[in-house]
């Protein structure tokens, strides 16, 4: 389903730009207009999506709440759809856990793990699938195969093994798409997140079909801030290309945002190349002598995966700054006083964001896709905007940090260049169900010596839960945007010198 267009994201389009409207034109002590919202998204008196109008609007309800920040509510609460609201109206950072949740009125309580016989079954005399069940689980009624679901392993012989293709599988889209195994059911049957097992990567979001997953957002605070004295920065994640159409080029970038109210824009390729250096250094330093491998730490969700699972080996994941992180501390350092707003793919890096020691670095976590709210809200015509060609401060490779590999390959380039004579081995891996089996063999000591790059999501960065286009027309977008960087690596980035220059509280390590 990734990469399609389908009524889900158009929903979830619809209520980040009334939110971000609302946002645009608060007036203080007035949220009556949040009311209005369901009837804007669901016009009308006959339902689109769903049998029954009141329950889509119920459902936009409790969507716009959480696009505020908002905690989620049951179906059994009886409350107006403005309660607690005034909490989130501030220009401030505002978030109660957790960030993703379960709709539980609008799961579809998919069936899961169950193994099914379709009305494409022919019957046939072979009935291989009957032969290699390895539990007598199947046997022929009427001429069709028929599963005894008591005995049935779901082991899926079965299933390999029809000609016809008439056995399938069904297994719950969220709790397919979750490589940590976090989603389970409740007692109806409804998709429920054991919280200690995720890790907000937010795949079961963007691969569920009924839109009834969904997180937390700072839309209405970050335009607030906007709105104050105090000027906001926008730190754009490598992964934009093109998320925002056609006519939304490298040139648009600057023009884009201010036209949000932003002061200005800078790239967080820049922090990727400074993150890149870090990284370089640390494994020449440490690996092998002190650590066994090291893994890269840009992707939130696998770093908090590996820490989960793996906690003994916690010490190997890189202790460099994110690439996010060393953008906001270099604009506060340029503009002190400011608010940054990191912009990306990821619902994980509002988490990352959220940790004592970064809160004051970025102060807010926006996604690609509710900023596509905010520009439908503010009914910015990109193609009426003027070019503006100063994004070029990274290098290809700091760009390169969007997709699956390019961060690997920028440590590999830059010590390279760095260390000539040093010899590096790397093995990747992207979603996290592939990187609990990179770790695994790393554990089992096959990856000694190795660099190890995890991404949650498969395809890297582009592929991000809050991302608005499809992964590979990203992939190309991302390729050719490296292409027009005035440097390829980070060794030849114009704020390589950044790192030397700084005083060492810049570069405290986040616990």
């Amino acid at each position: 389903m990734r990469g399609i267009y389908t009524s889900v994201n158009d929903m979830r389009k619809r209520v980040y730009a009334e939110v971000a409207r609302l946002s645009y034109e608060y007036k203080e002590g007035d949220l009556s207009l949040m009311e209005e919202i369901p009837y804007n998204v669901i016009p009308g008196e006959i339902s689109v999506y769903r049998d029954s109008v009141f329950l889509e609007r119920a459902i936009v309800r409790e969507k716009m709440r959480m696009a505020m920040g908002l905690p989620m509510r049951a179906a059994s609460e009886q409350a107006p759809v403005t309660q607690g609201a005034e909490e989130c109206v501030k220009p401030e950072k505002y978030y109660q856990p957790p960030l993703i949740n379960i709709i539980k009125f609008a799961c579809h309580a998919c069936p899961d793990n169950e193994v099914r016989v379709t009305d494409a079954c022919q019957g046939c005399l072979a009935h291989p699938c009957k032969e290699v069940c390895p539990r007598g689980a199947i046997s022929i009624k009427n001429g069709r195969s028929v599963i005894d679901e008591e005995k049935c392993i779901k082991c899926g012989k079965c299933v390999q093994a029809c000609a016809y293709g008439a056995i399938l599988k069904m297994e719950r889209p969220c709790a397919k798409a979750c490589g940590m195994g976090a989603i389970g059911s409740d007692e109806y049957g409804r998709a429920e997140i054991d919280e200690d097992k995720c890790v907000s990567c937010g795949m079961c979001l963007a691969n569920c079909p009924f839109g009834a997953i969904a997180d937390k957002a700072q839309i209405f605070q970050v335009i607030q801030a906007i709105r104050s004295d105090v000027p906001v920065y926008a730190a754009i994640a490598p992964a934009v290309t093109g998320q925002f159409g056609e006519d939304f080029s490298p040139e648009k970038m600057r023009p884009a945002f201010k036209a949000l109210g932003f002061e200005d824009v800078i790239e967080v390729a820049i922090g990727a190349d400074l993150c890149t250096i870090e990284e370089a250094r640390d494994f020449v330093e440490s690996v092998p002598d002190k650590l066994p491998f090291m893994a890269t730490s840009c992707c939130p969700a696998w770093s908090a995966m590996a820490k989960k699972l793996y906690p003994e080996y916690a010490q190997c994941i890189s202790m460099a700054l994110t690439p996010m992180v060393l953008t906001g501390r270099l604009i506060k350092k340029q503009h002190p006083g400011c608010l940054v707003a990191f912009i990306g793919p990821c619902a994980a890096k509002k988490l990352e964001a959220s940790r004592r020691t970064i809160r004051s670095d970025i102060d807010f976590v926006l996604t690609f896709e509710e900023v596509m709210g905010m520009f439908e809200a503010k009914e910015v015509d990109f193609k009426s905007l003027p070019d503006d060609d100063t994004m070029h401060g990274a290098s290809g490779d700091g760009r390169g940090f969007a997709v699956s590999g390019g961060v690997a390959n920028a440590v590999v380039n830059c010590i390279h260049e760095m260390y000539p004579d040093r010899e590096i081995k790397v093995e990747s891996a992207e979603g996290l169900a592939n990187c609990r089996k990179l770790l695994a063999m790393a554990k089992a000591g096959k990856y000694d010596g190795y660099l190890l790059e995890g991404m949650a999501c498969p395809g890297g960065c582009v592929a991000g839960a809050g991302t608005v286009q499809p992964i590979d027309k990203s992939k190309r977008a991302v390729e050719t945007f490296k292409k027009v960087s005035t440097n390829a690596h980070a060794t030849a980035s114009q704020y390589k010198e950044v790192l030397d220059s700084l005083d060492e509280s810049f570069m405290d390590k986040p616990e």
